[in-house]
């Protein structure tokens, strides 16, 4: 099955009624996690993981690389599923689902951002101005490790 993406207002439509499942990609290194600064609605100006929706017909695997290389121009190694975030926006249309995904990069020295992101960083503490969801994620399964 090939996959496509809706229309905003189809994709609108439907997440506005059911959850959305998503992947979250975890990439860290020993500069910290990579954060990338989010220039778009929902929670524009926040720190977050980069990551997104799952399209029918794909596979996780199959939507990290797809977004790895949408949103940062890398490609990646999936290691393990590190949890689920679960995420509360107020204001929004849309109920995120989240599955974390530990991976490597390919050649990170590379990365270069979509429109969605205006920067990006690796921390070694989760910023306050991060999405809440993921810092707390984070600093739970992750900043402990470090």
């Amino acid at each position: 099955m090939k996959t496509k993406k809706l229309p905003f207002k189809e994709f609108k439509s439907i997440y506005s009624q059911v959850p959305r499942l998503c992947v979250e990609l975890i990439i860290k290194n020993k500069q910290g996690i990579l954060l990338t600064k989010r220039n778009i609605e929902p929670l524009r100006g926040k720190w977050h993981i980069p990551g997104g929706t799952i399209l029918m017909g794909e596979n996780t695997e199959q939507a990290v690389k797809r977004i790895s290389w949408e949103e940062l121009g890398i490609k990646v190694e999936v290691k393990k599923l590190l949890g689920v975030v679960e995420y509360k926006i107020d204001k929004y249309f849309s109920q995120p689902i989240g599955l974390a995904f530990l991976v490597k990069a390919i050649q990170p020295q590379n990365i270069h951002l979509d429109p969605q992101a205006s920067q990006f960083k690796f921390f070694k503490r989760i910023p306050k101005n991060a999405v809440k969801e993921q810092r707390l994620f984070l600093n739970k399964q992750l900043i402990k490790k470090m």
